[in-house]
């Protein structure tokens, strides 16, 4: 069995795999997912397992998902096994607003204020004078975080031991199986589609 599962058959899939994990992520930094348009796509059709052994791929290996959220934000979120990073972290997202902008890893965040950004012109017949990395300030390190799935089975196994309060319950689950389900139909109808309230 390959190491991510790309075989449509046994319910593998890029879009299953991630668009789970942007639901909570999105619901709770920027704002309730309302509707989705996803596109999927499979770059890289044959694969090879761990025994040497060639395969067809029958599932999605990339992710090209647009949300629209409570409150008029627009996020897009581009998920793939099949590019090579060339970013600051494996995991990047970029969040722009009014007055600046943040760029998180899964460790650090950069930000640039509004005041700080560059103000560039297109000139094809010049090499760009402005260096983009610049103008970003990097937040201050408060704390070390440790492993955060670890922290959050820490948090459910406390639940179950010691009935302590656990912040996210079936439901919670259930929004990002719904999300990644209606991201398939999305694709599948090429159409953007609602995501109705559980």
């Amino acid at each position: 069995m390959p190491s991510w599962n790309y075989r449509k058959e046994d319910d593998g899939g890029i879009i299953v795999d991630m668009l789970c994990h942007w639901r909570y992520v999105l619901d709770n930094l920027f704002g309730e997912v309302k509707a989705v348009s996803c596109l999927g796509a499979t770059h890289i059709p044959e694969r090879v397992d761990e025994q040497g052994k060639k395969y067809k791929c029958t599932a999605d290996d990339s992710a090209y998902a647009t949300f629209e959220l409570d409150g008029g934000v627009v996020a897009h979120f581009n998920s793939s096994w099949t590019v090579r990073v060339r970013r600051d972290d494996l995991l990047t997202l970029q969040v722009d607003g009014t007055h600046g902008s943040a760029v998180c890893g899964l460790r650090e965040c950069w930000t640039q204020h509004y005041g700080n950004t560059p103000r560039p012109t297109w000139n094809p017949d010049v090499p760009q004078p402005i260096s983009f990395f610049d103008g970003w300030s990097k937040v201050p390190e408060q704390e070390t975080y440790d492993n955060a799935f670890k922290v959050q089975w820490e948090l459910f196994l406390r639940h179950v031991a010691l009935d302590e309060p656990f912040r996210w319950s079936l439901l919670d689950g259930a929004k990002g199986v719904q999300l990644a389900e209606i991201g398939i139909k999305s694709w599948e109808e090429r159409r953007w589609l609602e995501v109705p309230k559980l």
